[in-house]
């Protein structure tokens, strides 16, 4: 559920972080909120670290969501080094991958929600397939 909830929250700061560049190309004190915007996305980076490896550790889940939450945060970091070196021509398609990225991650989650399984692929629902880990196979 916290690895749910962490998914949700980075998708809805990174669908933010555009919207606030939009106000910072047409406000003159946009880009404090779009400073803000990523410093959410950066955090929120963070939160869904640090809950993938609480899922997996002391829950007993897949390894997995580390992964993809620690490749997350190199991409999230690498945005902001765009960003702060005003490369715009990389920056914007880097968030619109973040974006894809975070919409994919999230479809996934709810997709094991909706099979009744648990995030992170703990053997004990097959998501793609929707069989169970105790029925033969």
């Amino acid at each position: 559920m916290f690895l749910r909830v962490a998914i949700v929250l980075q998708t809805a700061a990174l669908f933010a972080a555009p919207i606030t560049a939009g106000l910072m190309l047409s406000w003159p004190n946009g880009h404090v909120l779009h400073s803000a915007s990523s410093y959410a996305v950066f955090v929120v980076a963070l939160l869904h670290l640090g809950t993938a490896v609480l899922v997996w550790r002391p829950g007993g889940g897949s390894p997995r969501p580390i992964l993809y939450a620690a490749g997350f945060l190199a991409l999230t970091l690498t945005q902001v080094a765009l960003g702060l070196a005003h490369l715009t021509a990389l920056h914007v398609p880097m968030g619109a991958l973040l974006f894809g990225l975070s919409l994919l991650q999230l479809d996934r989650v709810l997709a094991v929600r909706r099979a009744g399984g648990a995030p992170g692929g703990t053997g004990r629902e097959d998501a793609g397939r929707g069989v169970s880990a105790r029925s033969p196979r």
